[in-house]
């Protein structure tokens, strides 16, 4: 089973899968691995938190499982589900050949589907499977109190089969916006680590990673406008995930330094709302913006 031995072999493995970490980040990493005690990663949208998941399935090799939180979600959706129409046809076998058939018969591994929380825990290794539970700030209060049991114990209660625990614990990631409070309950199950805005320079290495065929001075004011755009008053700040996309868009024109004309043109890859971009506009204009390379 792949393991690291501390947070720098990790940070190095890590760094091989093009996702770059802080200290702060690659010890909260590490620790999930390590104790294989869930991690709740919070920051603004766009700063990694859902790549960083990714990343630790790429470099244990194992299996990457993604529940995707919404509002309404429900537990069937996360833990498991019948097969219905299987079941149905079973039934309907069993009358056409007048065999018997109980709720026991229906009710086996035969007709269960397994949904990422199960899958999570049936996953029968050597490697772990990593789990990301993303954005659990969508989802409801209920659904975040049903994730108690798997959080605390690695376990999922199917009340017709009983309960399947992890024979190999999963590396458990789960990420919110804050949009909402989670729920207290949660938070002491789970590890926590805050996700910070990198710095310029650090998102220019990010940037350069994901679009190695961008110009270097395309790179450096691209990502130095990114980061003045943050310290506007806008609804929706760009993240890192902005601006690799606004590099990558840029790119594909056959930029290779950016300018106001080529900023404005492709401001919408990097500014999401209409408020935004005109506030955006007015301050490329005004020179509130630089569009050149520190």
């Amino acid at each position: 089973m792949t393991t690291f031995a501390n947070q720098d072999a990790l940070s190095r493995a890590l760094d091989q899968a093009d996702y770059l970490v802080d200290e702060g980040l690659a010890t909260a990493l590490f620790l999930a691995q390590a104790i294989r005690q869930p991690l709740l990663l919070e920051g603004e949208p766009g700063v990694g938190k859902t790549t960083a998941a990714k990343a630790m399935a790429a470099v244990f090799g194992g299996p990457f499982i993604r529940l995707q939180c919404y509002e309404g979600i429900s537990a069937a959706e996360a833990l498991y589900e019948w097969n219905y129409a299987q079941q149905l046809l079973a039934i309907r076998i069993a009358e056409a050949s007048k065999a018997g058939v109980t709720a026991a018969d229906l009710c086996s591994e035969e007709f269960l589907l397994n949904r990422p929380l199960l899958k999570a825990v049936r996953h029968p290794g050597p490697v772990p499977a990593v789990l990301l539970i993303d954005e659990i700030d969508r989802a409801d209060d209920e659904f975040e109190a049903m994730l108690f049991e798997f959080l605390g114990e690695q376990s999922v209660t199917v009340p017709e089969l009983g309960t399947f625990k992890a024979v190999v614990d999963p590396v458990v990631v789960l990420t919110s916006n804050r949009s909402r409070e989670l729920h207290d309950a949660l938070k002491r199950r789970c590890l926590y680590h805050w996700i910070e805005f990198p710095s310029v320079e650090r998102v220019a290495q990010i940037v350069r990673r994901n679009v190695a065929e961008a110009a270097e001075p395309l790179v450096s004011a691209a990502t130095a406008f990114v980061a003045s755009a943050r310290g506007l008053d806008l609804d929706k700040p760009p993240g890192v995930a902005e601006a690799i996309d606004w590099v990558g868009a840029l790119h594909a024109l056959g930029v290779t330094e950016l300018d106001n004309k080529s900023a404005r043109a492709t401001l919408a890859a990097v500014i999401k709302t209409p408020d935004d971009h005109t506030r955006a506009t007015a301050a490329i204009h005004t020179g509130e913006l630089s569009v050149e390379s520190a």
